[in-house]
């Protein structure tokens, strides 16, 4: 199959002949012909299976084949949960449009970086909008920018918008479109918070549910090493040297974490930076900018990076800190095995987080070798697995639970 059967204009295929897009992915194949038919998609697809392009090409095709307006009005609206993400899908839809007989003015808009310039960059309007939630609500608070006029409206990584935490700011972004419109959903997974969206947003949409092929399964090797919590930076500091990773993205909980890790890295002659929500924009963009050209070893990171981020031949990926969610640890492991590469996922198991892992296992389906490192064996005793609750998002035991417990081992011992 190629571009020219799913019916996309002679300027669109040029362009992803020159991104080297060789043939449509499963899910542009099923996607762009329904949505250039005008009709609402749920479409289902795992990370890295080109879903931007699917979303991206019949709203191009759309817009190349109308009239533009001065001022221009803003007839297509794409929503992603990261400043990053809002980036690269910006820069796509910039690179797809290039061939078109008539330039398309795209705004990206974010938060984290001064609102002054992005409301002088929306004057005369813009076409195509891409934004986080916050910031787009910010301008058109302002009145830079009006909703009134919107005909697509796409969700994009919509499992991780509710994750975040952005189910109000996405209700006050619906009031103000029109009801007439079409919506183009798109998640990698489909718990029932986002199928309940899904279900009031879209009418009558066609489905779309790819299923990864086995010869389509990236080639991630994972591991879980079992250390004591006192133990872990050090025995990082050993996988990074004895490894030889020339890359590895570490993740860790907080903000705090990203810090101090990057900051022990850094002692150890290992060029380590923290990477985390409460840096600016300039200072984000430097990081990933250092990192994707090997001038940077390691990033420390929270999830703020587990989406959004596209590294190319990245070797490792580190959960020096287990993530909350099952889901959530799918998208960190998946920033390595990349595009028909190799990489290996880490994972950090201490004693009080074995019941997690054993849960997150179980969502994911797989069984992971435990192992030990010569030299860095834990002595922690994990808690019985009837006294954890696994640390499902924000019930992980309290310190009140962990003293409890271990009053009650006591108790027992000396009986």
């Amino acid at each position: 199959m190629s571009f020219e059967s799913l019916g996309l204009s002679p300027a669109l295929v040029r362009a992803t002949r020159e991104r080297a897009y060789l043939e449509p992915t499963a899910i542009q194949a099923e996607a762009i012909p329904v949505a250039l038919r005008g009709v609402d998609v749920l479409g289902c697809a795992q990370t890295g299976s080109g879903k931007t392009a699917a979303f991206a090409l019949p709203i191009l095709e759309h817009l190349a084949q109308g009239r533009r307006d001065r001022p221009r009005r803003t007839h297509a609206l794409i929503l992603v949960p990261t400043r990053e993400l809002a980036a690269q899908v910006g820069d796509t839809f910039r690179n797809l449009a290039q061939y078109l007989p008539e330039p398309l003015k795209i705004a990206v808009l974010f938060g984290g970086v001064s609102i002054n310039p992005q409301m002088m960059g929306l004057r005369g309007g813009a076409d195509i909008v891409v934004a986080t939630p916050g910031r787009l609500l910010d301008l058109v608070e302002h009145n830079a920018l009006k909703l009134g006029e919107v005909n697509t409206l796409v969700l994009d990584e919509a499992d991780r918008l509710l994750d975040l935490g952005f189910a109000e700011e996405l209700a006050r972004v619906l009031e103000e479109l029109p009801p007439r419109r079409q919506n183009l959903f798109f998640s990698a997974t489909f718990p029932p918070a986002v199928q309940s969206l899904a279900d009031q947003l879209l009418r009558d949409p066609v489905r779309i549910q790819v299923e990864a092929q086995p010869q389509e399964q990236p080639d991630i090797l994972q591991r879980a090493i079992e250390v004591d919590t006192a133990k872990r930076t050090p025995l990082l500091r050993y996988l990074i040297k004895e490894q030889g990773w020339s890359r590895v993205l570490v993740f860790v909980a907080t903000k705090y974490a990203t810090e101090l890790v990057s900051h022990k890295l850094g002692l150890a002659g290992i060029h380590a930076q923290a990477f985390h929500g409460e840096l600016s924009q300039g200072a984000r963009t430097q990081v990933l900018s250092d990192f994707k050209a090997s001038r940077l070893q390691v990033v420390v990171a929270t999830d703020v990076a587990a989406r959004g981020i596209d590294v190319a031949r990245l070797p490792a990926v580190v959960n020096y800190d287990l993530p909350r969610s099952a889901v959530d640890y799918t998208h960190r492991i998946g920033r390595t095995g990349r595009a028909g590469q190799s990489g290996v996922a880490i994972s950090f198991v201490t004693a009080d987080a074995e019941a997690h892992f054993r849960l997150i296992e179980k969502r994911q389906g797989v069984r992971v070798l435990r192992e030990q490192i010569p030299g860095f064996e834990p002595v922690e005793a994990a808690l019985p697995v009837a006294d954890v609750n696994g640390g499902i998002k924000g019930k992980r035991p309290s310190k009140k639970d962990k003293l409890r417990a271990a009053a009650l081992a006591r108790t027992g011992s000396s009986t």
